[in-house]
């Protein structure tokens, strides 16, 4: 994953752990900015305002880490992080090697209760071939060199496209829907 760079001069960022503590260079934890907002939080919606903003520092709900030069990546959200058996699953990760191959047009990934690990990991796949048959299409064989066995997806679902918001952002929220209605 690449760095999205250094912190504009009148933003600070850091990254913390669970308790809010800063975590040392190259760990990830969650990316907090100082409050710096124009208004007093999110209109009418006081719960999600405590939620996010809290001791003066607004909690994005990224994961990312800093390096020593005070670069971050950001790794995923962490309401997508998929923990299956212990281990933290980056979907973004997994995303990124399906990517390369040359079957695959557009993907999401997903978690799935598991009830051995956890959770498991789903891919939502837009192949490059619509009309392929099911059978014949790609299990892409780019997780193989560019990510660990225990992150590679255990099911994969061949779409048509990705639901998304108006933005274009996928909603990986009805994706677990369907899983939920598939169970």
């Amino acid at each position: 994953m690449e760095s999205v760079g250094l912190a504009r001069t009148d933003v600070l960022v850091r990254v913390v752990d669970g308790e809010g503590r800063p975590v040392p260079p190259e760990e990830s934890g969650g990316d907090r900015r100082p409050r710096r907002c124009r208004h007093g939080g999110y209109w009418n919606k006081p719960e999600a305002t405590a939620e996010t903003i809290r001791d003066g520092w607004l909690h994005t709900g990224d994961i990312g880490s800093l390096d020593g030069d005070g670069y971050l990546t950001l790794r995923d959200r962490s309401k997508d992080l998929i923990i299956s058996g212990g281990m933290n699953i980056y979907p973004r990760e997994v995303e990124e090697a399906l990517l390369h191959h040359p079957g695959v047009r557009a993907v999401a990934v997903v978690g799935r209760p598991d009830p051995r690990w956890g959770e498991s990991v789903v891919a939502f796949v837009v192949p490059t071939d619509a009309a392929a048959p099911r059978h014949r299409r790609p299990r892409p064989r780019a997780c193989l060199e560019r990510i660990a066995r225990f992150k590679r997806p255990k099911d994969y679902r061949f779409v048509d496209a990705l639901p998304t918001n108006n933005y274009g952002k996928v909603l990986k929220r009805d994706l677990r829907d369907r899983l939920r209605a598939d169970s």
